[in-house]
């Protein structure tokens, strides 16, 4: 049925001018009314700069704003200037005198609209315009090229006048057919979308003066009949050419867009992330609609021409909100919404804490306490969010897990979509794949990288007083960890107070607090050095180099950088950082008379005094990483890491050296420094060499050769120890010889063995399941696993494998990435159950299921001491570390996953990704590997989680 006052403008019932005037009076007394809120949130002279911009393109005044020549393009489509205009024009300049002009004179400006948060909800006082100067497409160049600088100088004018303007030149049958500008909003999308970019401007864009859209007055049922329809329209002369403007229709949207728009709202969300994840979402949603997708510029023409002229239901954000609040409704994902929620309120910004429940204020506190209200949230969570400009480390890192977990999901969602649909982006791949770098060096989590927890969420992380301690770890008996407290803590207060970090290594838990300005110039730290050395005179000085090396804010990656692997640009050594040497060597009374000589060959017996080296490493990525050496031959490890690290590039890293220990301290740095000079110049003169290096009772011996170093160590009784670096793995084919096997699955699995890919086998048995592998090498893996059903055993398999890979391709150039990616294939092995197989058939690789988040965990393994292996596990986003919970850790996980299970009955636990890097080196790492560890890690949480459910 109807609604009583909708306009069906069907031309064959008898469709008039008349109909199609009373429409467009309906979409300009909305206009209006949106034109007025946004009037009513600038300030005098922001309001000038609006209400002048049409009279300034409409003629050329050398008085006016933005005046280039008398022969710039000039003239707006139907518009005349009224009395109030002039009056304000003559306001800002007395001399100014209007002359209308006669007969038919050029009018080259269609149309001019103000689009993007300008009247909406979100409209805030630092809000920018973005206008679209639609012009005639018959301009040459040297006219083109005026117009723009008018353009340009009426942003400065703004500029002036306390608003930000942002003036866009568009040929209306260009943009149609997909040519334009690429610098189409302040928020550049670059050529990622065209139909999502029409969407927004339809259900956003005000109207200033000009020809009106033709969009307007095709009925959403025709959308997909629209040039039909409108020539038509033209046809019988319903319309006039001059008073209406096209930019094209709706009917269709690639699927490519939701990709490529997708990914530069995830970019975006890098440091706006609550306004990107609403675009986010509603791409999203937008997506799982295809191809029978409802953009939301057709609810709003609906609601028109149904005469619903409701300002606040038709609001931009309004429409967003509801739309995506639906979607998550109908998945059932409450958290999910509840972030929705918190986004689309911080976005706005209007705090309503304390105003009560009749409250006042502008007409956006209202709306928003109208929906707050529907949320039913209390006062106690509003003055939290109003809060968010004192948030510090706690509340951010717990917002932060919240935001990174969605902007994941999301990144997976548009992953899925892409493959399901072949969906190639307007975007050239160049841009998706420097996107996806960015978004890799963000949020991808390694060993040794320091995580930055706030992007966007807090303004100030930094803290007045903070409290650094080192104490015994009770959890593994003869080691030790730093914590830090904010707030000046004693002994006493200690025991019961909670760290806002604790780290093994002191430089770990000091680039963190640094990277992410919870130490600034100001923050008074009280230590409690424990067992060690440390000074404060130390802890000064480290803070300073870190301070020098991590200058903040970092500057901006370029795209050229992130089409390389990244590569290290300052390297800081510090050297016994909170250890005195002379105090931990067994002749210390002799080292302190003797005259002092080399620092690695001391006093004459032979001691080293570089005991540990931590190295921080700002790379091109702007990622900042640490990594420590110590033990009888750090130093030459350390070296050796650091020349491997260099290979064969050209690109040479700007190295320091630091020491602050409380004896020998210039000169340690002073020998470390020449040593790390020396090597690199070997290197420098691309030869082979040995370079021999005595450090205390060893003789070591570092082989120079091109792209790999490889270290000897030389005992004094003349034995080699060890040669350090493992060779790379390569493609080897596998062959069984005679009858070897025969009666198994595994000659039908090894003779499909191909290089460059990764090949899923899987046999179906009575209750269980085998799953083969062979890797890129040619390295088989093998395991049994309980069978639920075909996805819950591949699922979590293709998960695990996309990351593998992901992990890889981030080491590689781009330029490379196509040749050198790894393709993942499925086959099953037939029949099912038991007996021979006897046959293989391909099968799809498995897709996930979108009404099935799954649930993330993490592993970064990393060395301790005496080559233990470390694990830190992240489930959805919230550490477990060894360090914390020593080998309660698999309990503790197993335990927080059951809590988080959706559905009754018993299945596993499965790891989604893996981090090796800091036991790989710069090697790449064969996909086997990963998957024995994968194996191991998850028989230890499922041992646990079998356990715990027995309980």
């Amino acid at each position: 049925m109807n609604h009583p006052h909708e306009i069906r403008p069907d031309i064959e019932q008898g469709i008039d001018r008349k109909e199609l005037s009373r429409l467009r009076a309906r979409f300009l007394k909305l206009n209006q009314g949106r034109l007025q809120r946004a009037m009513g949130g600038l300030s005098t002279r922001q309001q000038q700069v609006l209400t002048l911009l049409p009279l300034c393109l409409h003629v050329n005044h050398p008085l006016l704003p933005g005046y280039v020549s008398g022969s710039t393009p000039a003239g707006v489509a139907g518009f005349e200037p009224d009395a109030e205009l002039l009056a304000e024009a003559q306001r800002l300049t007395r001399s100014f005198t209007y002359k209308p002009r006669h007969g038919n004179p050029p009018q080259p400006i269609h149309g001019l609209f103000l689009m993007g948060s300008m009247g909406t909800l979100a409209q805030a006082e630092q809000s920018d315009m973005d206008l679209w100067v639609c012009h005639a497409p018959d301009l040459g160049e040297q006219a083109l090229n005026e117009l723009r600088r008018k353009c340009q100088l009426l942003e400065a004018w703004a500029a002036s006048q306390g608003a930000e303007a942002h003036l866009f030149l568009i040929e209306p049958r260009s943009f149609v057919q997909g040519e334009r500008d690429s610098q189409l909003s302040s928020d550049d999308c670059g050529t990622t979308q065209h139909y999502l970019l029409l969407d927004e401007f339809y259900r956003t864009a005000l109207w200033l003066a000009g020809r009106t859209p033709l969009w307007w007055l095709v009925p959403v049922y025709q959308e997909h009949n629209y040039h039909a329809y409108t020539q038509t329209l033209q046809a019988k002369r319903f319309i006039r050419a001059r008073d209406d403007l096209d930019l094209g229709h709706l009917a269709h949207i690639p699927p490519g867009e939701y990709v490529g728009a997708g990914l530069w709202q995830l970019f975006k969300g890098l440091d706006s992330p609550y306004k990107s994840l609403l675009k986010l979402l509603l791409t999203e949603v937008y997506a799982s609609e295809h191809p029978a997708v409802r953009c939301l510029s057709l609810d709003y023409k609906q609601a028109v021409f149904a005469n619903q002229l409701d300002l606040d239901a038709l609001d931009p954000y309004v429409m967003v909100y509801r739309r995506i609040e639906h979607y998550l409704q109908q998945r059932g994902e409450h958290a999910r919404l509840e972030l929705v929620r918190r986004s689309l309120y911080l976005k706005v910004n209007k705090k309503l804490s304390g105003l009560g429940r009749g409250r006042s204020g502008s007409w956006q506190h209202r709306l928003l306490g109208r929906l707050v209200d529907e949320w039913g949230w209390d006062e106690r969570q509003l003055a939290l969010l109003d809060s968010r400009s004192q948030w510090k480390v706690r509340h951010v890192a717990a917002e932060r897990r919240e935001l990174v977990a969605e902007l994941n999901q999301s990144y997976r969602f548009l992953a899925q979509f892409a493959r399901r649909l072949n969906a190639n982006s307007r975007a050239d791949q160049r841009d998706l794949n420097v996107l996806g770098r960015r978004l890799y060096a963000a949020f991808e989590r390694r060993a040794g990288k320091i995580e930055v927890i706030n992007p966007g969420i807090a303004p100030d992380l930094a803290e007045d007083t903070l409290t650094l301690v080192h104490s015994p770890n009770r959890k593994e008996p003869g080691t030790h960890y730093w914590s830090l407290y904010n707030g000046n803590l004693g002994v006493t207060e200690l025991e019961y107070a909670s760290p806002l970090k604790r780290c093994r290594e002191l430089l770990e838990l000091l680039a963190w607090a640094h990277r992410n300005g919870v130490i600034d110039n100001s923050t008074r730290i009280a230590l409690h050095p424990g067992s060690s050395d440390l000074s404060e005179f130390e802890l000064f000085n480290l803070i300073g180099s870190l301070q020098q090396v991590i200058a903040l804010p970092l500057g901006p990656v370029s795209e050229v950088r992130l089409l390389q692997p990244s590569v290290a640009d300052d390297i800081l050594l510090l050297v016994n950082v909170g250890i005195d040497p002379l105090r931990h060597h067994r002749d210390l009374n002799i080292l302190m008379t003797t005259e002092r000589t080399d620092s690695l060959s001391y006093a004459g017996v032979r001691e080293n005094l570089v005991l540990t080296l931590d190295q921080v490493t700002v790379n091109s990525w702007n990622e900042v990483l640490v990594q420590r050496f110590d033990g009888e031959h750090a130093l030459v490890r350390c070296l050796r890491d650091f020349l491997n690290s260099l290979g064969t590039r050209s690109h040479r890293p700007r190295v320091s050296v630091r020491c602050y220990c409380h004896n020998r301290a210039p000169a340690i740095s002073q020998r470390v420094e020449d040593i790390f000079a020396t090597a690199q110049s070997l290197l420098d003169q691309n030869l082979d060499h040995r370079y021999l290096l005595q450090v205390a009772q060893h003789t070591h011996v570092l082989e120079l050769l091109q792209g790999q170093v490889t270290l000897t160590t030389l005992a004094s009784h003349d034995e080699t120890v060890a040669a350090l670096g493992e060779e790379r793995n390569t493609y080897s084919p596998l062959h069984l010889d005679g009858n070897a096997l025969q009666d198994y699955d595994l000659p039908l699995v090894l003779e499909q063995g191909q290089p460059g890919c990764i090949q899923v086998f899987y046999r179906l048995l009575d209750g269980w399941a085998d799953l083969y592998v062979l890797d890129e090498h040619n390295t088989l893996w093998q395991q049994r696993l309980p069978l639920q059903d075909e996805q819950h055993l591949l699922l979590p398999l293709q998960r695990f494998l996309q990351s593998t890979v992901m992990r890889r391709d981030a080491q590689l150039p781009l330029e490379s990435l196509q040749q050198a990616a790894l393709q993942i294939t499925y086959q099953q092995l037939l029949p099912n159950g038991i007996g021979k197989a006897r046959s293989l058939e391909p099968r799809p690789v498995p897709q996930e299921s979108p009404s099935q988040p799954y649930y993330e965990v993490q592993a970064i393994l990393q060395m301790g001491a005496a080559e233990a292996v470390h694990v830190t596990l992240y489930c959805d986003q919230q550490e477990y570390s060894q360090l914390e919970h020593g080998d309660q850790l698999y309990s503790l996980v197993a335990r927080q996953i059951l809590d988080q299970r959706r559905s009754a009955g018993s299945y596993r636990c499965y790891i989604t990704d893996l981090d090796l890097s800091e036991l790989l080196g710069d090697d790449v790492g064969a996909t086997s590997l990963y998957l024995r560890y994968k194996r191991e890690l998850e028989q230890a949480l499922n041992d646990a989680v079998g356990q715990a459910e027995r309980l």
